[in-house]
């Protein structure tokens, strides 16, 4: 992997490593092209170890969703410093640890992991208001903030296609 060569993870100290593994997406924030697609990449599996829980109920579903939002925070946090640049490209822990909040309320199917992912990116570049912005908020609040903005949008349009096109598509109802 490209990044356990790199001299940013060899500056670390020894506590910082594993948080700079994470904020970059063990790797996948170093793509040298589109950096937060390659990192919502990693909410995939993500959503796909969370399944259990997120066949519960909506509430469980939000604290989940929630509390990794709020663990990305510190992450990003730690990574900007470590970086020395406002929210890097290499940081991408705000890209796939705010992917689940696009598919609360929805069944974890193709169609719709296809969907969330697609819908995320779209709204993740384009900062709607309030997302841009939140950007500015300092270190890693303002870093994540955003994306769990751009997410909400996310989510929105992801409740519409599915209730427009769930009686019509096996892919998007599981």
């Amino acid at each position: 992997m490209p990044f356990i060569k790199s001299m940013e993870l060899a500056k670390a100290s020894f506590w910082r490593k594993p948080i700079i593994l994470a904020a970059t997406g063990f790797g996948l924030g170093l793509s040298p092209v589109a950096s937060g697609t390659a990192g919502t990449l990693l909410g995939l599996p993500i959503m796909l170890g969370l399944a259990p829980l997120w066949a519960h109920s909506l509430p469980a579903q939000m604290i989940v969703a929630l509390c990794l939002a709020l663990l990305a925070i510190p992450i990003c946090d730690v990574a900007e410093k470590h970086f020395d640049r406002k929210d890097d490209g290499r940081i991408v822990a705000d890209e796939f640890m705010t992917f689940p909040i696009g598919l609360l309320g929805l069944p974890l199917s193709p169609g719709v992991f296809a969907l969330a992912f697609l819908t995320n990116r779209v709204f993740d570049v384009l900062k709607p208001f309030p997302a841009k912005g939140l950007q500015r908020l300092p270190g890693g609040l303002g870093i994540v903030v955003d994306d769990g903005v751009a997410t909400l949008y996310s989510l929105l349009v992801n409740h519409a296609v599915y209730y427009l096109v769930r009686n019509y598509s096996p892919l998007i109802t599981g």
